[in-house]
């Protein structure tokens, strides 16, 4: 039997995508360093297949690592070689992820996200391993208020965004070097928000949230006092930046579809988008919360920040011809399991 192994698969969006790829059936190991996530998803993740599946453990192996150690990544392809379960397939998403701290700890993004990422894809190659979905972002997209095709002009402002595009450029380069075995695709997300149903986990910060929705909870929960917002002058209908917004078990479900698309294929290199082609304002987010929670959300007014753009909004149509995929899950539901998981993180 051969294996998968995700890289970053104990954070938010890596926990959720192995929690779906266990439910049908794979075999993964699942590799993180911890450096911005916590050892509680990993006892999560058993908790809820333990539910499901007695024998669940069988099919999941985890080992601490930081993917800049490469010979620990060598010995990681190579004992699964040994044991008779070869990597076939990598899920990528080890690396640092907040925007504002990029700007200011550049080096620490080309390090953490590059560096670490070379390893990784030398690894790969030494292995035999050309299977790979790679998680970008739509922050590699130049600034613009419009819908957002995967033809859209690139132009990160920020080094988190560079770090992605430089990636996937990297990826490029392989896939050119040996255009039958390399299957690669980069998957650019919008903004995943939300939890599993079970509120079992869900996205973890051990510092000040660096996006919206984990904020609007932890104000919800008490946490936080109130909730600011950036703008009130921005040319959309309330006034408010409108974002694409998609749950994160349709996320998941995008990785799975996406694994599965690059399986049926020979050699191929592709960029996707995955959202929901839905803007939603910050007003429109922070209402429909409190209405399907029923609770208040207190926020202010602030001034806008440098870099935001009034509308971003994806055209997922390629992802939804191409990957059989479709997003589920509405904003309510987002709002829903959320919160559902903020509750149980909070008593835990």
């Amino acid at each position: 039997m051969n294996r998968i192994l995700i890289t970053g698969g104990t954070g938010f969006i890596g926990s959720h995508t192995a929690s779906l790829l266990l439910e049908n059936g794979f075999d993964l190991i699942i590799l993180d360093s911890f450096v911005n996530t916590s050892k509680l998803f990993l006892e999560k993740i058993r908790i809820l297949f333990k539910k499901i599946d007695e024998k669940y453990e069988e099919r999941l192996k985890f080992i601490e690592c930081d993917i800049r150690d490469i010979n620990k990544l060598n010995a990681v392809f190579q004992e699964s070689a040994n044991e008779g379960k070869p990597i076939n397939s990598v899920i990528h998403f080890a690396g640092l992820k907040s925007v504002s701290e990029s700007v200011n700890n550049p080096l620490q993004y080309w390090d953490a996200n590059v560096i670490g990422s070379i390893n990784l894809f030398k690894i790969m190659e030494l292995h035999n391993c050309k299977t790979i979905v790679f998680s970008s972002s739509a922050t590699v997209y130049a600034i613009s208020n419009n819908f957002l095709t995967e033809d859209s002009y690139i132009k990160p402002n920020n080094a988190y965004g560079y770090t992605k595009f430089t990636i996937e450029n990297i990826l490029n380069t392989l896939y050119q070097s040996d255009r039958e075995n390399w299957k690669i695709l980069n998957l650019r997300y919008f903004n995943p928000v939300g939890a599993h149903e079970s509120g079992l986990i869900g996205e973890f910060s051990y510092n000040i949230p660096s996006n919206l929705f984990p904020y609007i909870t932890q104000v919800a929960i008490g946490k936080r006092s109130f909730l600011k917002v950036y703008g009130r002058d921005w040319p959309t209908k309330d006034g408010t930046g409108v974002r694409d917004y998609i749950h994160i078990m349709d996320l998941a479900e995008g990785h799975l579809s996406g694994l599965r698309y690059l399986n049926s294929q020979n050699g191929i290199f592709i960029n996707l988008n995955l959202g929901t082609s839905i803007g939603t304002s910050v007003l429109e987010l922070i209402r429909t919360f409190e209405k399907v929670n029923k609770c208040k959300i207190p926020y202010d007014f602030a001034d806008r920040r440098a870099g935001d753009v009034a509308t971003i909004i994806a055209d997922n149509k390629k992802a939804i011809n191409l990957l059989n995929w479709y997003p589920q899950r509405n904003i309510e539901k987002m709002c829903i399991d959320g919160w559902l998981w903020q509750q149980n993180m909070q008593g835990s």
